[in-house]
């Protein structure tokens, strides 16, 4: 009787759970579960299906393709920054084609030696993993009338401080001119494609009126003081290589455009593309400098370029874009300068990986303060995504692998479903933002926890997978009674069904089995029908091939494309994968 009596306690709780009714209990966002044990708790066994039915772990609901992650917006260029007026007496050194006597002879040649280890430019990189493919600007934005920052009067994005003064933001007006290139390219209507390329042009024309030529160079000044949280300060005029590359991006994606715009025009662009990239190669051993090589021989492209020559912020992100808009100069020109810039760079950032990287948590911003980056993790795992696409290394995949494994983005489709195994189980209160985000203030501090016992597997309605601060991925149940409380994953006793974060590889990777090391690899089915589970070990180290990732049934897993398992999953933490 005490038996039964904890099953129907068990079946309450779950009714309970899944907030539905005894009818349909057993129905939440999918089919029903079936072969469904009771009372297994009371009888341990080491079968890891004793308490999740094959049918439901083996195969994987109907209908409920992977949606590729959303890009996260682009972060606010001052986060983490104050803004003030320079004083009156400074003045910005605009030259507007009067170029300043220092060294006004062009440079033709690399700053330095530095280390490089061969990745190449691919000029056959399909369109849309081309740099800032992936993000157009919105015609709603491009017509903003409010925020702080939104287009002037003549269409050029600027920066609106709290004190009411207006400034050129050059990154800011890069990156907008990019993505309204991007609008461009992909507008059907002529008067909406005319709109973008006017935006474009104005941000570009901008730029080129307010450049500094010096050094034989073109440098685009900021002309507001800037005193940031990591512990730095500018004052105006103060020079970006992350703005030094991207608009570098704009210059030279103009000046490639075969329509709409005239010889001149585009003759225009690429002899400002020509001076920008100029910067690129003038060293740090005068002002204004923005690339300079570290003491190991790895170049670096300094987002904030310190005051004394060779030091910086050493900030990832800010050099990967600036990289980017490399990558579009050598794609414009074929200058082999780029291409050997662009190798240098790639190495850099494979080389320093280690120092980005914040196991099981979000990866540093810089090497120099080494401060977790929740709002720029996504952004790292976007742009080592990018560096794989263009580059078709391994090296750059597998630190993706790592990336996404840390803090994978958070959340989950609607409508998602986890299923949760028979037996007992605790679920946590968590102190986070509403939608359950991390707050750094909050820190994912536990406020309460209880545990509760399933006679028979189940399933609830989810809305958030993350990591939790200082554990692993769990879930946040999103109706029933235990509505907003948090339940760990752990396969296959509780998972997300079906696949989740899918990352498809430009190139087919490499997975090795060890010696004598047994593997699963599974052909999911479909809907409640038990796909197969196959073990396979090899006498010798055994090497696979795989073109996907992804967290399927709550397991990080690849795709196989040998013959022999073609089609079937196998874990990530099976294997070695290459790119180490």
């Amino acid at each position: 009787m005490a038996g039964k009596r904890r099953a129907e306690l068990g079946r309450r709780r779950f009714i309970r759970l899944a907030g539905g009714t005894a009818a349909g209990a057993a129905v939440v966002g999918g089919g029903a579960f079936t072969a469904m044990a009771t009372g297994v708790f009371e009888s341990p066994t080491t079968d890891p299906f004793a308490n999740m039915p094959r049918s439901i772990a083996l195969s994987l609901p109907s209908g409920t393709s992977p949606e590729p992650t959303p890009l996260t917006p682009l972060p606010d260029p001052l986060d983490g920054a104050t803004v003030t007026a320079p004083s009156p007496s400074v003045r910005i050194p605009y030259t507007g084609g009067t170029p300043d006597p220092t060294e006004t002879d062009v440079p033709t040649s690399l700053p330095f030696e530095f280390n490089r280890s061969g990745h190449a430019i691919d000029p056959e990189l399909p369109e849309a993993m081309r740099p800032w493919r992936d993000r157009p600007t919105s015609y709603a934005t491009a017509t903003a009338t409010s925020g702080t920052y939104r287009p002037n009067a003549q269409g050029v994005w600027m920066y609106y401080a709290p004190d009411g003064k207006v400034y050129d933001h050059i990154v800011g007006q890069a990156q907008f001119g990019l993505g309204c290139i991007s609008s461009y390219r992909t507008a059907t209507d002529p008067d909406r494609k005319a709109f973008f390329l006017r935006r474009a042009r104005a941000q570009a024309d901008r730029l080129i009126a307010r450049r500094v030529e010096t050094r034989g160079a073109w440098y685009f000044p900021y002309a507001f003081n800037l005193n940031h949280d990591h512990g730095f300060s500018y004052k105006a005029p103060w020079y970006s290589g992350m703005a030094q590359g991207e608009v570098l991006g704009l210059f030279s994606q103009l000046a490639g455009l075969q329509e709409d715009l005239t010889a001149d025009e585009r003759a225009l662009y690429r002899a400002a593309a020509d001076g920008t990239f100029a910067s690129l190669l003038r060293a740090d051993n005068a002002r204004p400098w923005v690339i300079n090589k570290d003491r190991s021989g790895y170049v670096w492209i300094q987002e904030y370029p310190f005051s004394t020559p060779g030091t910086g912020d050493y900030t990832y992100n800010g050099m990967i874009y600036a990289l980017f808009g490399v990558w579009d100069y050598h794609m414009l020109t074929g200058n082999e300068l780029a291409a050997q810039l662009y190798d240098g760079v790639c190495t850099t950032v494979a080389r320093y990986f280690s120092l980005l990287r914040n196991p099981r948590w979000y990866s540093f911003y810089c090497q120099t303060h080494r401060i977790p980056a929740n709002t720029y993790h996504q952004h790292h795992i976007e742009l080592w995504t990018q560096l794989h696409e263009q580059t078709k290394g391994a090296v750059f995949a597998n630190q993706l692998d790592q990336l996404m494994e840390d803090f994978p983005a958070p959340g989950v489709k609607a409508g998602s479903v986890i299923a949760i195994a028979g037996g007992t189980h605790t679920l946590y209160k968590v102190d986070t933002a509403a939608n359950g985000t991390w707050v750094k203030a909050k820190a994912d501090k536990i406020l309460a926890s209880k545990k509760v016992t399933f006679a028979r597997a189940t399933q609830a309605p989810v809305d958030m997978r993350r990591r939790i601060q200082g554990a692993g991925v769990w879930y946040r149940i999103s109706a029933g009674a235990y509505k907003g409380y948090w339940i760990g994953e752990a396969y296959p006793k509780v998972f997300l069904r079906g696949e989740h974060l899918p990352v498809d590889y430009r190139t087919e990777r490499k997975a090795t089995v060890a010696a004598r090391t047994s593997v699963e690899a599974i052909d999911f089915g479909t809907n409640g029908v038990a796909g197969t589970l196959k073990k396979v070990s090899y006498d010798e180290p055994h090497t696979l091939t795989f073109d996907r990732r992804a967290v399927v049934n709550g397991r990080s897993m690849i795709r196989i494309t040998s013959a022999e398992l073609a089609g079937y999953w196998v874990p990530a933490n099976q294997v070695t994968t290459d790119g180490r």
